[in-house]
């Protein structure tokens, strides 16, 4: 089962199984990714492709001196996108490479069980939520003047309306009259208080508040 089908040398039939089985799994992975997750169709549509696409390259290269560096080319295919992609979708990207390189080789038992046991473990963090931050944790974006001194500028109303806070960023905007402070909070209700809004809006003139959860949108 584990023993590749182009131990022998390539010949159509172990051509043809090894691409079957990477379209297979290739389509079958990106309906595991994309499950309670959006995705656009274009990732949709890549994620389903890659695994067919490094297995052809794979073995147009098995047995040369060059195979080293093709692998290593193959995944740098993860940087194809131009838009930043989150932590999974990045993950999706290297589970299809995986099932290509293992299906190139000619391990399709290989890449059958792995497609296997990583889509149900991926399944089941789903299921469980696992790693999932608190709903109350929230991200806070305040603009505030330049002549305004944010240190300390809030710290009454976060005594009162969270439960923790934290300022993560401070940034110039609008040609340097303004800065923008973003804050991860945890709020003390599960819900965004308008009287805490308020408050704010009070304090910066009006001025822009963005207050939502933080996407995972990290790039390698």
């Amino acid at each position: 089962m584990f023993n590749s089908v182009v131990a022998g040398g390539m010949s159509l039939s172990s051509f043809l199984i090894c691409l079957g089985t990477a379209i297979v799994l290739g389509l079958a992975a990106s309906l595991v990714f994309s499950y309670k997750d959006r995705h656009s169709m274009a990732y949709s549509q890549a994620l389903a492709l890659l695994p067919a696409i490094v297995t052809l390259v794979i073995m147009m290269v098995n047995g040369n001196i060059g195979a080293g560096l093709a692998v290593a080319g193959t995944f740098a295919l993860v940087r194809f996108r131009s838009a930043p992609g989150s932590a999974k979708e990045i993950a999706g990207l290297f589970f299809a490479v995986a099932i290509g390189l293992a299906c190139g080789m000619g391990y399709v038992g290989a890449a059958a069980v792995f497609f296997l046991v990583v889509s149900a473990y991926s399944l089941l963090l789903d299921h469980f939520h696992f790693g999932r931050s608190g709903d109350r944790n929230r991200q806070l974006k305040i603009t505030i003047p330049e002549n305004l001194d944010y240190e300390n500028l809030f710290d009454d109303l976060f005594a009162q309306y969270t439960r923790r806070h934290e300022l993560q960023r401070v940034r110039t905007t609008n040609m340097g009259t303004l800065f923008e402070l973003t804050y991860e909070i945890e709020l003390k209700n599960a819900g965004i208080s308008k009287e805490f809004l308020d408050a704010i809006r009070c304090r910066n003139g009006n001025l822009n508040i963005i207050c939502g959860r933080e996407m995972d949108r990290e790039m390698m």
